[in-house]
Parts: structure tokens; sequence; C-alpha cells
């Protein structure tokens, strides 16, 4: 893209939690085991929909409730992949860009610091970006809030678009 201009997008998301045994929490397509479950109609993988929100943010094309309503049984229990790979689509369409991810999750359980490597490689993977351009890191609430209380998990993303100017 020789005359192109460089965009952002930033998402957030969270969902509640709930004591689960066994628990678990899918995180960038990668499936943690823990004492919770997430409250969610697809598979509540907030940092890939926070994702999904920036990288729709960035090319003007709403947000993932217009792309995937939470109302609709399609989604139930679909995997957050999806949303991103038909968000890619869209940017093929309107010859977008990825340059790069910067996510963070926010919770006090489960610790993320032990996955981030294998979260780096999944976006890498469902993305194409290079692991260079991927950025993953975690940080709590010091125990306030919701969050805090370990009654839900948050994400928010931002990324960097190259458009046709």
């Amino acid at each position: 893209m020789n005359d192109s201009i460089t965009v952002s997008g930033l998402g957030f998301d969270a969902h509640a939690l709930k004591k689960s045994s066994p628990g678990s929490i899918i995180l960038c397509a990668h499936p943690i085991a823990c004492e919770y479950g997430v409250i969610a109609h697809s598979d509540g993988d907030v940092a890939l929909h926070a994702l999904a929100d920036a990288m729709l943010g960035a090319i003007a094309a709403g947000d993932i409730g217009e792309h995937f309503s939470p109302t609709d049984d399609r989604w139930k229990d679909a995997a957050s992949t999806l949303f991103i790979e038909h968000i890619l689509r869209l940017y093929e369409f309107k010859n977008a860009a990825l340059v790069n991810i910067d996510l963070t999750i926010i919770c006090e359980e489960p610790k993320i610091s032990p996955h981030k490597t294998v979260m780096k490689k999944n976006l890498s993977r469902i993305t194409q970006l290079p692991l260079e351009r991927i950025n993953v890191k975690a940080t709590t609430t010091e125990q306030l809030g919701f969050l805090g209380r370990k009654e839900g998990v948050a994400a928010q993303a931002i990324v960097t678009v190259k458009l046709p100017s």
C-alpha cells in the first residue's frame, strides 16, 4: 500500500464468571483450567471479543454485537475465532492490513503470565501477523470492583491498521 493511511481501533469486553468444577476460561483461543467458567452466549473469549471490536473500529465497521448478535442462536457456544475470521474477510474486501495488536487481559485469576506465549502464537495463527507485532499483557484491579472480587474477566485491545488513502 503505497498511498495508505494508518488508523487505530480500540476494543473492550467483559464477562461475568461463575464458580465451576471443572472450570475453564478461553482467552485468545486458549483454554485455561481454573475454578471458574465464563457466562457468555459464545465461548466467552473476552480477549478475542475485545480484539474483534478493535479491528471493526479501525475500519469503521460497527461492533461485534452488530455482526454476531448475542440473541442469535447461530452464535450459541460459537468459537470466537469465527468472529476474527469474518472480520479478516472484511479487511480483505476493504484492502485493509492489520499491522499491530496490543491486548491487555484484566483479571485476578487465572494467572495469565504462564499462558502468554501460547496466546501470542494463537493470535499469530488466527491473524497471520508475525509474533513480533503482537503483544499480550495482563493486569489486575488490585482486588477492586467486580474484576477484583473474581466475579468477571475483561480485556481491552488496540490495533493499528493500514488502509488505502
